[in-house]
């Protein structure tokens, strides 16, 4: 495999080749044991301390992006249609000659 000095260099400081630009095998992941696990419990708790940091959207946002999707939902079903529409009122123009 041929690489450039800047390449190279990437992967050196990532750890995945030598100075020679070997490839470094990593040791493989032994699966935790069931004292290392984390509970189900523990799991929840840390996943609800993770949503406590969310920026949620207020209500109004909500709102304002709901009605924008939707007018941009229509607006391109609206297109898709009328361009199905002139299409197929061609090719059966095109047919009929």
């Amino acid at each position: 495999m041929s690489m450039n000095r800047e390449q190279k260099r990437q992967l050196q400081r990532m750890g995945a080749v030598n100075e020679q630009g070997v490839p470094v095998r990593d040791k493989t992941r032994t699966p935790l044991s069931k004292s290392e696990r984390t509970s189900p419990v523990q799991f929840v708790r840390e996943v609800r301390a993770e949503l406590r940091k969310v920026a949620w959207p207020t209500k109004d946002e909500v709102r304002n992006y709901s009605i924008i999707v939707l007018i941009a939902v229509v607006f391109v079903t609206a297109l898709v249609a009328g361009l199905d529409w002139l299409f197929g009122t061609w090719v059966l123009w095109l047919y009929k000659r």
